[in-house]
């Protein structure tokens, strides 16, 4: 076997691998999750009163983003994940959802199980 044939075959491998690999369900990414909520850092964390309302237009965004059960669930590990090193304050993180006046099956905290979504 020559080198090029070689090449091809752990081409058609990795194809073949990528194309029966198990995939999530979810569409929304970690990406699009920081993009919606990066308007509401600022106010997470230091803020006081009501959300700008950049940051609930973002919060809104992802609430339609997220429609299905593993997209709730992976902006949910997304959200809990940047919210560790966030540290945002956990009353203005509780309140976000009702305050730009829509629903998120989760709050905005580094504890919150997300398995519990449906």
């Amino acid at each position: 076997m020559n080198s090029s044939s070689v090449v091809v075959a752990a081409m058609a491998a990795l194809m073949m691998f990528l194309l029966l690999a198990p995939t999530s369900d979810a569409a929304i990414s970690c990406s699009d999750v920081i993009k919606d909520l990066r308007p509401c850092v600022n106010y997470l964390t230091s803020g006081t009163g009501k959300p700008p309302s950049a940051c609930c237009a973002g919060a809104s965004a992802l609430q339609s983003a997220a429609s299905s059960t593993a997209d709730k669930k992976a902006a949910c590990e997304c959200i809990k994940s940047a919210s560790k090193s966030l540290n945002p304050n956990p009353q203005l993180a509780q309140a976000l959802p009702a305050n730009c006046g829509i629903n998120l099956p989760y709050t905005i905290s580094p504890s919150v199980d997300c398995s519990k979504i449906s």
